[in-house]
């Protein structure tokens, strides 16, 4: 059973008890009735342009390009740094990507939509953090505190790390979130935002049978808003994403059970792997790291993130910048460590680039110039696309295109508008497709944790926390 439907119950009446004028409580969301008629397990993949014809490209070409020293590799970049976006957007975007997606089958797999399964459910629920809740994964939670989630402590004795075994293995729900600092580390921020808000209910009231449910609503309604009004403007542009909110969706407009689309999963959506630093500072005087950020392992004190060196938290100074999207990848990412990739027979797969160019031809892509040209864009040139280096006359790759769009029509700093097109019109349809987000069961609903910027709450509050300031 999902984790949603075991968590997320109907509210009983006894919730009166604790909702009294004198003290309600802040962080209580309206809680949807429970869908009986949800499926269960074989989410799908679907497609956004069902009508465009696959791109057919050979093993050879997409290797030559997307290998260290092809056409993928910094060496071709004109600028290391973005102007604008911190370095920890990226980071955020691949937890959303572990929260909705999980294509488990070889990165060559066949294009035939109809076998292959989305092993997440396309909501933005917070699956990979709650697994299948207290009842499925009791693991996740503090035998002191059950309403808690459990984090796994450091040398220092702090609670700083994913809660591990004995054998070191992060017990979280999905096992992507241990793959590299970064991501664990943000994990760790979301159970101890969880935490935060169980503190919040108890204190206002609520009863211990209705803490997680409760709690697990409130961070994923905060979570969601952030996307929406944090993350999708970084992403897509503060206009853009108005006038997607305003007019709704063009091309995607799906009914009944949300199916995300390959154009999004395996193109669009990896525009954050061209984001990636070649190195990171986690802490303030400490060392850069990259590509020692492999996960796998115990968390030590000297490797806990200071989240405002990668997001601009107000008060603080600017956070580090991401890389900008331009077509090209951090050497780190395109000579993966065999902790992450396994042995290979064929060592280019060591390159992201290589998987995610394959990737693409495997579900049956179309290329960017035919996504540009359906949608009204104009088309970019050949010299744009800056392939002729590599003998390349044809189509694009819907990928490679994408990051290439954003570097020549957005100067790297965001997505251009056949990319920002894909990815906020899917997001939004996720978002609006859940029967239990805070867009459908209450639009009014606001962020009830402290923001620093009064009625603008994004994602630096959510992970480096501040009470409000109290006169006297």
């Amino acid at each position: 059973m999902k984790a949603q439907e075991e968590l997320e119950v109907v509210v009983p009446t006894r919730l009166e008890s604790w909702r009294s004028p004198q003290r309600p409580a802040r962080d209580h969301c309206m809680a949807p009735g429970r869908n009986i008629d949800a499926p269960l397990s074989g989410h799908r993949y679907t497609r956004m342009f069902p009508d465009l014809p696959h791109l057919s490209i050979g093993p050879e070409v997409l290797h030559a390009l997307g290998r260290a020293g092809g056409a993928c590799d910094t060496r071709y970049s004109t600028r290391a740094e973005s102007e604008t976006v911190a370095a920890g957007w990226p980071v955020f975007g691949q937890f959303i990507a572990h929260d909705i997606t999980a294509d488990r089958s070889p990165v060559t797999h066949h294009d035939d939509e109809a076998f292959l399964r989305n092993a997440r459910s396309a909501r933005l629920d917070l699956e990979c953090v709650y697994g299948d809740g207290p009842v499925g994964n009791p693991f996740l939670f503090s035998r002191k505190d059950p309403a808690k989630m459990l984090l796994g402590m450091n040398d220092r004795g702090d609670g700083e790390d994913l809660p591990r075994n004995q054998e070191g293995i992060a017990l979280v729900g999905d096992p992507r979130q241990d793959v590299h600092l970064l991501i664990s580390q943000m994990h760790v921020a979301m159970l101890k935002a969880h935490n935060r808000l169980v503190d919040r209910l108890r204190e206002d009231g609520v009863s211990e049978a209705d803490l997680v449910a409760e709690a697990r609503r409130a961070l994923t309604w905060h979570y969601q808003w952030v996307m929406l009004f944090d993350f999708l403007p970084a992403t897509i542009g503060e206009e853009r994403t108005r006038k997607l909110l305003k007019d709704g969706p063009r091309f995607f407009q799906p009914t009944g059970t949300i199916a995300i689309p390959f154009e999004f999963a395996d193109a669009a959506y990896r525009f954050g792997h061209s984001q990636m630093r070649q190195a990171y500072r986690v802490q303030r005087g400490g060392d850069d790291l990259f590509p020692d950020l492999i996960g796998f392992r115990s968390v030590t004190s000297d490797r806990v993130i200071d989240w405002s060196l990668l997001f601009d938290v107000p008060g603080e100074p600017l956070a580090a910048r991401s890389r900008p999207i331009d077509g090209c990848l951090a050497e780190p990412l395109l000579k993966l460590p065999v902790d992450i990739t396994g042995e290979l027979d064929d060592q280019d797969f060591q390159s992201l680039a290589v998987r995610d160019l394959q990737r693409g031809v495997a579900t049956g892509l179309p290329s960017g110039e035919a996504v540009a040209t359906l949608v009204g864009e104009e088309p970019l040139l050949r010299d744009e696309v800056g392939l002729g280096e590599f003998d390349w006359s044809g189509e694009t790759p819907l990928w490679y295109y994408l990051l290439k769009e954003a570097e020549v029509r957005e100067g790297g700093e965001r997505l251009g508008p056949v990319g920002s097109l894909i990815v906020g019109e899917v997001l939004l349809a996720i978002l609006d497709g859940d029967p239990e987000s805070f867009r459908s069961v209450d639009r009014s609903w606001q962020p009830t944790l402290p923001s620093r910027i009064p009625d603008r709450f994004g994602l630096a509050d959510l992970l480096v926390p501040s009470e409000p300031k109290t006169d006297g």
